[in-house]
């Protein structure tokens, strides 16, 4: 069979037009006559190699080119499978075939030499080895139903409880609470949750003793000896609420042991020595200790810890000292009508009437309803 263009040129059918022309001018510098000094086999394929590009150079005659040339290729694949599958007796090359023998065959068997045997039906018997197969993949898809559920639960709660830290840095304690709750349903034992929703529990809906459970149960899980002690002052309030001073007084040294720079523990173990166990020197050394660590944290007394230190000043009889503490008191909170009263209180100790008198008035005038009857016994 004689060449095609692309043998001449040495490309395949696929090359592209820039592999075409750079196998021409390669072929048309090795084969061109005058390297040749005339030599006839070399002009007769330098033709070729120009014939070829004249027809494969030109994208609408390659295009007829590769159409005929498939046209050629299919005719000889069709006289192939025809020259394959020539039938018996035709003459090949002048020579003829033999017919085919004739095939032999037996006529089909009778009735009677058929045979049905019907096959007993077997019953299924599991031994040991399918039945541990069978509970090993019974075990195996239980682990991966609770694995499944166990990391859906985690992502939920943690979802909720993002909102519910969300809720609560806003203000919106009922959403947040709402939010917290539903973090415990899908884990029990989500610390943060339990001391939030305790938190909230106390302080906005004030129901002490659901939140003293939330709280004890988040002390329970491992927590950081600083997110412990804030625990413990929290259940501090919550026995103080629920009438335990004792409980409560444990419940801040707790908190105290495992954080001494807490000065609202320090504030409130005072506050209940002083006004629940009238134990007012050790009240009054809790208020040192509070005032201090609030110093040396950078921050201003808190005033409420300097009108109780005077108060258990004025309870041990040190009235110089308790005056002074009321009135550092008052630097911190000018309108605090209960810090005018308790003003009036020592004044009547130390016999001082009039002043008394005008500190009564000061405490009606700023609301605090209490200083009505002191004022209406001893200053009319």
């Amino acid at each position: 069979m004689s060449q095609t263009y692309y043998q001449v040129l040495g490309v395949a059918p696929t090359a592209s037009a820039a592999d075409v022309k750079r196998a021409y001018r390669q072929l048309v510098v090795r084969y061109h006559p005058d390297k040749h000094g005339g030599d006839v086999r070399y002009e007769e394929q330098f033709k070729a190699v120009a014939l070829a590009y004249r027809v494969l150079g030109d994208a609408g005659r390659r295009a007829t080119y590769d159409f005929q040339l498939a046209q050629a290729t299919r005719r000889a694949d069709d006289e192939r499978r025809r020259q394959h599958y020539r039938p018996a007796g035709q003459h090949v090359y002048g020579v003829p075939m033999p017919p085919p023998a004739p095939l032999r065959t037996r006529p089909p068997a009778s009735s009677r030499e058929r045979h049905y045997q019907s096959i007993p039906r077997q019953r299924v018997r599991f031994v040991r080895r399918d039945w541990l197969l069978t509970l090993a993949f019974l075990a195996a898809a239980a682990l991966f139903s609770l694995s499944v559920k166990a990391t859906m639960d985690r992502v939920t709660a943690n979802a909720h409880y993002r909102d519910g830290l969300a809720a609560y840095v806003r203000g919106d304690f009922t959403a947040a609470y709402s939010e917290f709750s539903q973090t415990l349903d899908f884990r029990p034992d989500a610390a943060g949750a339990l001391r939030r929703r305790g938190e909230l529990r106390l302080v906005a809906i004030h129901d002490p003793a659901a939140a003293r459970a939330d709280l004890q149960a988040a002390l329970r899980q491992e927590n950081t000896p600083a997110v412990a002690a804030q625990l413990c002052h929290y259940l501090g309030r919550c026995e103080t609420t629920l009438g335990h001073p004792s409980q409560a007084d444990a419940e801040y040294s707790r908190a105290l042991a495992l954080d001494s720079t807490l000065s609202a523990a320090w504030l409130a173990r005072g506050q209940g020595r002083l006004l629940d166990l009238s134990r007012p020197a050790a009240a009054l050394a809790d208020f040192d200790q509070s005032l201090a660590q609030a110093k040396a944290a950078g921050q201003p007394g808190p005033w409420r810890a300097a009108q109780l230190r005077g108060l258990a000043l004025a309870t041990l009889g040190r009235y110089p000292e308790a005056r002074a503490a009321y009135e550092a008191a008052l630097l911190a909170r000018p309108r605090d009508g209960q810090t005018h009263f308790l003003l009036g209180r020592l004044a009547q100790r130390l016999g001082d009437a009039p002043a008394a008198c005008e500190f009564f008035r000061r405490a009606l005038e700023l609301g605090y309803a209490f200083a009505g009857a002191a004022y209406e016994q001893g200053c009319h």
